[in-house]
């Protein structure tokens, strides 16, 4: 048995921001990752931090236009405590060495991004924000953590109904169990659920699965966002093309040279990320291409370095100023039920960044706050574990004897389906549709419980997440009948 005051399961923004506030006070923390450190969704971020630091801007602004995006469905105390919070926190962030983009005057520089209506939208390194965020992190840290990588957590241990600890099992089979008073879940969303993804590789749903195992309350997972513009040719993506493109002046065209979101939303190109992902979608059954017009942006290498070199290593001809994207899974607005300071229904579980959903993002996510919401919500769920008192005890991992059923489906099927039924158009049908197929591979024909992970090898175990994620995302999309936001059901408004 190893042992901490907390472990924390995941290595990204939110993960460091915990981390980074319970090493101020001395405790003893442990982080787990399944892969290496740098392997998450933070590092990839290429989009900035939104926060009412302008001079015109105030967070009520900022609250209303969270609310506007989140089509109302967002939960109003949690974020009002987000928008209203931040400010300090991103000051308190510059004076322990955090450096942001500034204009020639020395003052920091707001970019400008979809729904806000106004720039108020910080960066780092130019589209590198979230590298530079997490380099940043790691020094604010700087070792007074342990880090595990390389250690998948199978499942979170309890004990009369409370969260004791995790189970892991190492690259050479054994299994480790760590205890802790506080287990706190930041380990990302559903990314690759889905065929096109700006996420990580490593993002398949765990968080989900984990919480929905050990009876986590989750709300909201109908909700995944698609992001817009994603480098993407003959069916492949390369990766994310950041919203500041547009913001900067991007707009996005067919074939013809023709303004695909003219007429559709007044804010056209920078309208909400839903229905830009469900306009470009549209055109892209059709079987045209979208581009995203670059040419009314000046010094676009200098300005956006980074998607510069995704391009060009890939073929792209930036000097004909037209980038080919479509939409990709970027976002889960769902997650276990959390509070902005962590707790969830399960005693000594929390959850924090893109694995919790506090009900901040609603049913569609303002642009550039979900970096936000991890260097927030993980310093306020951080504060929350200091101000309690839980105490550690012995915890012991219990082998159940549940089989998976066999053969389990490719992660190649799983993606397929999630794209043709749970994607950014659905029908009642489709969802139905979806619903059957991860039912066929429920261990005895009644739940995706726990199951003998002696049984199954890392990649099993990762699709075992991944059937579990993309069963409970269909369930709930078929029990919302109307659209709102990222959930789109055709015939609906």
């Amino acid at each position: 048995m190893i042992s901490a005051d907390v472990i924390i399961v995941g290595a990204g923004i939110a993960a460091h921001s915990v981390a980074c506030r319970l090493a101020d006070s001395d405790k003893k923390v442990i982080m787990i990752t399944k892969s290496k450190k740098e392997n998450c969704n933070s590092t990839l971020a290429q989009g900035g931090i939104s926060v009412a630091l302008g001079e015109n801007d105030s967070y009520m602004q900022h609250y209303e236009d969270t609310l506007t995006a989140g089509c109302g469905l967002n939960n109003k105390e949690s974020t009002l405590k987000l928008v209203k919070t931040a400010p300090d926190v991103i000051r308190e962030f510059i004076d322990k060495g955090m450096e942001f983009d500034k204009n020639p005057d020395g003052s920091i520089s707001f970019g400008k991004e979809a729904a806000h209506r106004l720039a108020r939208v910080i960066h780092a390194g130019g589209d590198r924000t979230g590298l530079k965020v997490m380099e940043q992190l790691y020094r604010n840290l700087d070792g007074r953590a342990e880090i595990v990588e390389n250690e998948p957590v199978i499942d979170v241990i309890l004990k009369d109904g409370a969260a004791k600890g995790v189970v892991t099992r190492t690259a050479q089979g054994k299994y480790n169990t760590y205890c802790a008073p506080y287990v706190v879940l930041a380990c990302g969303g559903v990314g690759n659920l889905y065929p096109g993804t700006s996420n990580d590789g490593t993002i398949t749903g765990d968080s989900v699965a984990l919480g929905y195992r050990c009876g986590a309350e989750l709300k909201n997972l109908e909700f995944v966002q698609f992001h817009p513009t994603l480098l993407t040719f003959n069916g492949k993506n390369f990766g994310l093309i950041t919203e500041a493109v547009r913001g900067d002046g991007g707009v996005l065209i067919n074939e013809k040279g023709e303004k695909i979101m003219e007429g559709v939303h007044p804010m056209k190109d920078l309208a909400p990320r839903d229905v830009v992902s469900r306009a470009v979608y549209t055109h892209t059954l059709k079987g045209e291409q979208i581009f995203l017009d670059i040419s009314a942006i000046s010094g676009f290498k200098e300005r956006f370095p980074y998607v510069s070199e995704i391009c060009e290593s890939n073929g792209v001809d930036l000097s004909k100023n037209l980038i080919p994207v479509a939409p990709g899974a970027h976002f889960h607005m769902g997650g276990i039920k959390a509070l902005p300071t962590g707790e969830t229904s399960v005693e000594g579980l929390y959850a924090v960044g893109e694995a919790a959903c506090t009900g901040v993002h609603g049913a569609n996510r303002l642009a550039s706050n979900s970096l936000l919401e991890g260097l927030v919500f993980g310093k306020l769920t951080a504060e929350n574990i200091l101000n309690s008192n839980r105490q550690l005890e012995e915890c012991e991992y219990v082998f159940p004897e549940t089989q998976p059923v066999r053969p389990l489906p490719t992660k190649k099927e799983i993606k397929r389906v999630m794209m043709n039924c749970v994607g950014i158009i659905r029908t009642e049908e489709k969802l139905k549709r979806a619903v059957e197929f991860f039912e066929k591979y429920m261990p005895e024909g009644k739940d995706f419980g726990r199951i003998d992970p002696r049984s199954v090898s890392d990649e099993e175990l990762e699709i075992y997440n991944m059937l579990t994620a993309g069963w409970l995302i269909a369930k709930a999309a078929e029990a919302r009948k109307e659209s709102f936001g990222a959930h789109y059901i055709e015939g609906e408004v």
